[in-house]
């Protein structure tokens, strides 16, 4: 182009986002950033000083946001369902700490425990809430929008042989 050497690549990051790869390296991506984020906070979350709900606050306003980055164009797949779930569990059992049974013997908490104490704001309902959320403003955009142009479009040629792919708007019902 203009006599100028450009690179083919498989992938690159816009925007924070890796872009031309597979969702499964974009979670493992964001995974490792919210990792990031919270070794580069952890004398925060180690101090006895800091309370639990400050350091929750600052799980919800720090970390899962480094995660959770562009997912309202995720489709959820068990697996990366699964990944998340771990991921947020490591992060609240190091928030809330083991717990002292009555014969005086240290347990971690188990994950229903932590997701009560959470009120169930799992990441994986935060998810789902943002996709929603992003769905409705696609939905009332005016239909010159090229946001909601790309979203009615539909591709003229037929789907390779197999089943077909799980995606959001199928699995809501909406299609």
């Amino acid at each position: 182009m203009d006599n100028k050497h450009i690179d083919q690549v498989r992938s690159f990051s816009y925007l924070g986002a890796i872009v031309n790869n597979t969702l499964e390296e974009e979670i493992r991506e964001r995974i490792a950033k919210g990792n990031k984020a919270f070794y580069t906070n952890k004398t925060l979350f180690k101090s006895n000083l800091v309370s639990r709900k400050s350091k929750l606050k600052l799980y919800w306003s720090v970390i899962k946001p480094t995660v959770v980055y562009g997912c309202e164009s995720w489709v959820l797949k068990e697996s990366i369902i699964q990944k998340l779930s771990v991921f947020e569990k490591k992060i609240l059992r190091k928030i809330f700490g083991p717990t002292k049974e009555a014969n005086s013997i240290w347990r971690i908490k188990t994950n229903n425990k932590l997701d009560e104490l959470i009120k169930h704001q799992n990441i994986i309902n935060y998810v789902k809430a943002q996709q929603l959320s992003w769905f409705g403003h696609t939905s009332r955009m005016p239909k010159t929008s090229i946001v909601k142009r790309i979203h009615k479009w539909k591709p003229f040629t037929g789907r390779p042989a197999g089943r077909p792919k799980s995606r959001w708007m199928m699995m809501s019902g909406m299609i």
